[in-house]
């Protein structure tokens, strides 16, 4: 399985070191796609098929992640892409499982949890 991955985060060492971890499991990541905020995701989203799974920060400039999730989960063609929010901001973990993000990671990542929740919330 091929999955393709967006990953939404404005700091460009988060969104590399993420990359980093998911190319060490070539025979599970296919594309792994990047944006800078949530208003680049959603539009990365409307023009891109076959979007497996989305890891989300929640602090961003233009479109935060609570503002992304909430625009994201009203579309009917997007109920079925997890959401793994990825924070150092464990305060924010309720609010946004109930904006209808599946998971919530604490930065720094580990790689084998992350792994392991993408594992779970796509069958691969």
């Amino acid at each position: 399985m091929s999955l393709k991955v967006l990953v939404v985060d404005d700091d460009f060492i988060n969104r590399k070191l993420i990359q980093a971890m998911l190319k060490r499991h070539p025979d599970m990541f296919g594309d792994i796609i990047e944006a800078e905020n949530g208003s680049e995701a959603l539009s990365i989203l409307r023009k891109t098929d076959g979007i497996s799974i989305i890891l989300l920060d929640i602090l961003m400039p233009v479109l935060d992640g609570r503002e992304f999730l909430k625009i994201f989960r009203s579309e009917e063609e997007n109920k079925n892409i997890p959401v793994i929010v990825l924070s150092t901001d464990d305060t924010q973990k309720s609010t946004v499982l109930d904006l209808g993000a599946e998971d919530f990671l604490i930065k720094p990542i580990n790689e084998d949890e992350l792994i392991d929740r993408i594992k779970r919330w796509t069958g691969a």
